[in-house]
């Protein structure tokens, strides 16, 4: 007589309910690929939790992952190189792109 409580847990039934119909070598080395995957994510969450800290202490920059900005492919800015120094442009900033709505600068520059 079942009491309608399940005796495994919701996590064994998918699994059984996945895999039940396959041979028991080819179960066991799926949850042996599963357990693998998991401990090679935490592994390498723990490297970079070690080397982010490392990176604190020698004070230097921690690598970050580059964001949308980074790609914006042929709508970037012109890089304002040496080339831009020779040509009497000075530093950019957001305004230089505004064109006519740019506000106006103190010093009577245009921008």
């Amino acid at each position: 007589m079942s009491a309608g409580v399940p005796l495994a847990s919701w996590k064994t039934q998918i699994f059984e309910s996945l895999l039940g119909f396959l041979p028991d070598w080819v179960q066991i080395t799926v949850l042996a690929l599963v357990l693998l995957a998991f401990a090679t994510v935490w592994v390498v969450k723990l490297k970079r939790r070690i080397a982010a800290r490392r990176a604190l202490h020698a004070g230097a920059p921690v690598p970050a992952q580059a964001s949308g900005a980074a790609f914006l492919g042929p709508y970037a800015p012109r890089n304002q190189g040496p080339t831009a120094a020779r040509s009497g442009h000075g530093e950019s900033s957001g305004a230089d792109f505004l064109g006519a709505y740019a506000p106006r600068r103190e010093d009577g520059g245009r921008g």
